[in-house]
């Protein structure tokens, strides 16, 4: 946690498929949202038990887990919607037809972002910056937001303690993946913490000691 700029996460499992919707909180309350993918009354009162004003909605990337709660969460409290990478609207422009193929409860909107992200960008609440990094292969326009002195990231799908994202879903790209792991996560450093779209916690460490996807020696074998 940045002394200068503390801030704290609170992580709000929704939807049937428990995806890790993350609340940050600044220390002057103001907050973003990280893949609300449902379930907005329950989020909205975890932000409310924590004193938190959301200001920011972010999106990794845009499958209905993930995304299909952004456009009533920014309706109810006038949030902005950043992300994901442009290539995304290939997903996001499906979330109301995913929806009802799903048999979701609550229908999801199509998500229109206010601000595209790429490679390079950041954004800001509260004061806190976190860095942007574009890690497509789950999806061909996902993102990843890092908080370099709390060394925490915010993956979404593309790695998982104990596995990666899957990449069977219409363009996905198994290899592609792999590249964004080693070649945007790996260089974060080892005791980065990173917070998953499902499951636990980890570090980028320990999955690459571990991890039966993209360990150090299962790569250079």
């Amino acid at each position: 946690m940045s002394q200068e700029h503390p801030f704290q996460v609170q992580i709000v499992p929704v939807t049937p498929f428990q995806q890790n919707c993350s609340i940050i909180r600044a220390a002057n309350g103001d907050a973003a949202v990280v893949d609300p993918g449902g379930e907005v009354d329950k989020l909205l009162a975890a932000a409310e038990a924590m004193k938190a004003d959301i200001k920011k909605i972010w999106l990794t990337h845009g499958h209905l887990d993930h995304a299909s709660g952004s456009m009533e969460l920014k309706e109810r409290t006038g949030a902005v919607i950043e992300g994901a990478h442009e290539e995304e609207v290939f997903w996001l422009s499906q979330i109301a037809e995913q929806s009802k193929r799903f048999g979701v409860e609550g229908e999801g909107e199509n998500v229109v972002p206010d601000r595209w992200l790429d490679d390079g960008d950041t954004v800001e609440i509260g004061g806190v910056v976190f860095d942007v990094y574009f890690t497509p292969g789950h999806t061909p326009g996902h993102v990843v937001f890092h908080q370099k002195e709390a060394k925490l990231a915010f993956v979404g799908d593309v790695l998982f303690k104990g596995s990666i994202g899957r990449t069977d879903f219409p363009r996905g790209h198994h290899q592609t993946l792999l590249d964004s792991i080693t070649g945007k996560l790996w260089p974060l450093g080892d005791d980065t913490r990173f917070i998953s779209g499902h499951g636990p916690m980890s570090t980028f460490g320990h999955e690459r000691a571990s991890n039966p996807f993209v360990a150090d020696s299962v790569l250079s074998a």
